[in-house]
């Protein structure tokens, strides 16, 4: 199938969702496929509506109590409409370096602090427990974060060079599959090795560099290769790491060009967001179809502004 044909453009998209009674319309229907139902108790049988200016407000006969279809979701208590939700998560999903807070506030209309708290929380929503890697899996960490000479002198940090004052990334893909990455405070063997435990299959084939980090992770649980990158080696036989290298490539242009800077208590979110647009978010997808993912996803997720900012 032509990409013309698996996309859909933002004229398109304000045609399909002219107004808030259309947004809510399509929501529900992703949320509830075989009609309204409580999202506290489940109940489809004893569920009234309301009409007039109460449009969308659903009361529970069980005694949950009033819902709409922004209850128990990223979209609650939010003072953006629904419409604007969905031209959000059509942006993020198709902005394959990710959208700033900036640009979304021009988009929406809304102020950059509304934008920003609202990228957070779809961030939130591509995160999340997921199904483990399998068969073979490339493993590599990068770091993030400013050159140590291009920072102020009173932020500059006098303990050497790499990776210092930087925050790590650990990035895993299957290979023909999909991506998990994420934050970890360290790289050292401990935290690596319980990380690729939490998101491989045992059984599994490893793909590495030849850092002292993955050093003893073969054996009982994985099979485990390495390429050495130190003689200028990057491809042997199937053995390559140029898979997850490519995902960090993609992640670090968002940062640098898109938003310039993540803060290392955030950094976990951006990661789970270009995870998330490499997975669900594939341009071999149609765009309606990357935009359900995130739909779906968004449920059973809540993220307040006080625990953004605590």
């Amino acid at each position: 199938m032509s990409n013309d044909k698996l996309t859909i453009s933002a004229f398109q998209l304000f045609q399909m969702f002219p107004d808030e009674a259309a947004a809510r319309t399509y929501l529900e229907g992703r949320r509830w496929p075989s009609g309204v139902c409580c999202p506290t108790c489940g109940s489809v049988e004893r569920i009234t509506t309301r009409g007039g200016k109460r449009e969308g407000f659903y009361r529970c006969g069980s005694g949950c109590g009033e819902f709409t279809v922004r209850t128990g979701t990223i979209f609650e208590r939010s003072h953006l409409s629904l419409r604007q939700w969905v031209i959000a998560m059509y942006l993020l999903v198709t902005a394959r370096k990710g959208i700033s807070s900036l640009q979304l506030s021009k988009e929406l209309g809304c102020t950059q602090r509304t934008a920003w708290f609202a990228l957070h929380r779809l961030r939130e929503a591509c995160g999340g427990e997921l199904a483990k890697l399998a068969g073979i899996v490339e493993v590599d960490e990068t770091y993030v974060g400013g050159k140590n000479r291009n920072k102020h002198a009173r932020k500059q940090l006098k303990a050497g060079r790499g990776a210092v004052g930087k925050a790590a990334v650990l990035g895993l893909r299957q290979r023909g599959g999909e991506v998990r990455a994420l934050h970890v405070q360290a790289t050292d063997a401990d935290t690596v090795h319980q990380a690729i435990h939490r998101h491989v299959e045992v059984g599994s084939e490893l793909h590495t560099d030849e850092a002292a980090t993955y050093s003893g992770i073969g054996g009982l649980f994985f099979g485990h290769d390495t390429i050495n990158h130190g003689i200028g080696e990057y491809v042997r036989g199937n053995v390559t790491t140029n898979g997850i290298e490519s995902v960090f490539a993609v992640m670090k242009r968002g940062i640098i060009g898109v938003y310039h800077h993540t803060s290392s208590k955030h950094l976990n979110r951006y990661a789970q967001e270009f995870a998330f647009r490499l997975n669900e978010g594939n341009c071999e997808r149609h765009t309606l179809d990357r935009l359900d993912s995130l739909i779906r996803a968004a449920q059973g997720k809540r993220l307040t502004f006080k625990e953004l900012t605590k």
